[in-house]
């Protein structure tokens, strides 16, 4: 199969001609940058992606972490990877510049994640977690926390975590019980056990450095009681070297994919010399790491969509080559075969795997837009972009996740049993894009997130600004001759969507919460398919205005592609939010009713 696993001039359209990414260079923040610069800064990515990630893809699947003699081995490649990131400036590429970053806008670096984790996902995960968790220190920690922790993670010397999850407690934060004795020094000593947690130990680095939640003794109950932590794996003891920290390993986990990245289980307090460092103030921990959630959901949603992005390309490939059948039309057998792409189903699966690709990317460069406009605005503008980006992000993390499984199934289906076995790199992708609807938040934590918290924060008003968004889109499309059907019915899609959201919160202001979210997970879906419709139609606008111009054939089929699309989404994924708006208009709570005695056998 050949290499080729994200579309160059696809980000270059979205980053141009959709998003306009050179217009933040008019802000103080980014006005050392320019396009020349953007295209560097992509060029290299992709180059990066090629030379570095992608021939270490099957490897690093095929050899997976082992835990032996109380460490982590991973493949020699993960220490090499995060040098060369740390030394190319791509862990600290949003940084400031005071800190050593690179003061990218978000809009660049992220489809350069894109393009590392369509690449080789595995791969791409260590950096960006310690990208998240030097982040937080930067925001909420002291300085003395930040000049101790940030370089090395920087670098690449050391791997950062976010801790969250325990035995007891995944989703429901509420029951952590790890937990932090304060000292008279500058310390907590911390007790407990976290599960699940991506790359907390590994032989490709010298330490790591944990963003832990845990509770201080005599604190609020609930999730008003949690702090947050820098907890080592080594700290630095009084000489200056690194000595342990009573952080220990007690296994890691074996999965179906994602597999060169270690999930481990960690031992915390076993001597009782476990010490932690209080970033920002006690009892406030959630709330500064809701910040490296939602960051690592939108991360989360980039590896989803450059996952689905590598199976795209390597089933478009192989339509193209595999001869298989003849055209329905066809009357003599002796006709030799065409190649499959020739086979209207076929061109339905590829449409559908582009659809969620690029409908996906778009949405989340959209999200990445929102990040770099909350960091150059004030007042009112400010907050605006942060609720845009609060509503849209529950979106942003799930389709694409939820999505790219699909899209990945449809590109294997593409390739028939071929697509099954390992010779083919679908079945991997298949098996490592199975991660996403479920780590930092789950669907269903997604869609309760979206309906029970998102659309009426701020009495409604994240949600109406939402709206204003998708009806901008919509007339500014409604002013071309060739979208305006399009934008007719995105118009109507909005309708049912405002209807639906209506209807479920009328259970809530009447105190029925159980009735209200039990679709919730539904509710997430029509607003993820209205959202991507958005997209689409944007995508539209600016495809549509280049097809005025003259153009090469290669630039044409680039932008009628576009409108092709554009028509197979509003004709083929649009139309589901109808049995999703009627499911959601006549559901009488029945998930909620029934209760355990009824699934007995």
């Amino acid at each position: 199969m050949g290499e080729k696993f994200v579309s160059e001039r696809n980000v270059r359209f979205l980053l141009y001609e959709v998003f306009d990414v050179e217009s933040l260079t008019r802000y103080p923040i980014y006005e050392e940058h320019n396009r020349d610069i953007f295209d560097i800064v992509l060029e290299t990515a992709l180059k990066i992606g090629r030379d570095l990630f992608r021939p270490c893809f099957q490897e690093m699947d095929r050899n997976p972490p082992e835990f032996v003699d109380n460490e982590v081995r991973v493949h020699p490649m993960v220490g090499t990877i995060l040098r060369q990131l740390g030394e190319g400036g791509w862990i600290s590429a949003n940084a400031p510049y005071e800190l050593g970053g690179q003061q990218l806008p978000h809009l660049v670096t992220a489809p350069c994640r894109f393009v590392f984790s369509a690449a080789n996902y595995s791969a791409s995960v260590y950096a960006f977690l310690s990208t998240g968790a030097a982040h937080l220190i930067e925001s909420f920690g002291s300085r003395q926390l930040i000049d101790t922790y940030v370089p090395k993670m920087f670098e690449g010397e050391w791997q950062g975590t976010m801790a969250l999850t325990e035995p007891q407690a995944g989703s429901s934060l509420t029951d952590i019980s790890t937990h932090a004795v304060p000292t008279d020094l500058d310390y907590y000593k911390i007790r407990g056990q976290k599960i699940f947690i991506s790359a907390a130990d590994h032989t490709g680095v010298e330490n790591v450095v944990h963003l832990m939640l845990a509770k201080i003794p005599g604190a609020p109950p609930g999730v008003k009681g949690i702090s947050l932590f820098v907890v080592p794996k080594k700290r630095i003891g009084e000489d200056g070297t690194l000595v342990s920290n009573d952080v220990n390993v007690a296994g890691i986990y074996h999965k179906l994919g994602y597999r060169g990245s270690p999930i481990v289980q960690l031992s915390l307090g076993e001597k009782d010399d476990c010490r932690g460092y209080l970033v920002g103030e006690p009892h406030k921990g959630l709330s500064y790491m809701f910040q490296m959630m939602n960051e690592g959901r939108i991360d989360v949603a980039i590896g989803a969509a450059g996952i689905a992005s590598a199976a795209y390309y390597a089933s478009l490939e192989y339509a193209k080559s595999r001869p298989q059948g003849r055209k329905i039309s066809a009357k003599d057998p002796a006709e030799p075969p065409v190649p499959i792409i020739e086979h209207p189903d076929v061109r339905r699966m590829l449409l559908f795997q582009r659809a969620v690709v690029d409908g996906s990317l778009s949405l989340l460069l959209q999200c990445s837009k929102y990040v770099d406009m909350i960091r150059v605005s004030e007042g009112e503008e400010k907050e605006r972009y942060a609720l845009l980006l609060d509503i849209l992000t529950p979106a942003a993390k799930t389709y694409p996740s939820e999505m790219g499984v699909l899209s990945v199934s449809q590109g294997l289906q593409c390739l028939g049993g071929y697509g099954y076995c390992d010779e083919f790199p679908l079945e991997q992708h298949y098996r490592d894009a199975r991660i996403h609807p479920i780590h930092e938040g789950t669907t269903g934590i997604q869609g309760l997130d979206l309906l029970g918290r998102k659309v009426t924060m701020k009495n409604g008003k994240a949600f109406s600004l939402y709206v204003d968004e998708v009806e901008n889109a919509i007339r500014t499309a409604c002013a071309v001759p060739d979208l305006e059907w399009y934008a007719r019915r995105l118009e109507e899609a909005l309708e049912k969507l405002q209807s639906s959201t209506s209807h479920l919160l009328q259970f809530a202001m009447a105190g029925d919460m159980e009735r209200s979210l039990a679709d919730a997970t539904h509710y997430l879906e029509l607003f993820g398919i209205v959202t991507i419709a958005w997209q689409w139609l944007l995508q539209g606008v600016a495809a549509q205005n280049a097809l005025t111009e003259s153009l090469s054939e290669a630039e044409s089929n680039f932008y009628q592609g576009k409108i092709h699309t554009l028509a197979y989404f509003f004709r083929y994924e649009l139309p589901k939010i109808e049995g999703l708006t009627r499911l959601l208009a006549e559901s009488d709570g029945l998930t909620a009713r029934v209760n355990e005695s009824h699934f007995s056998d």
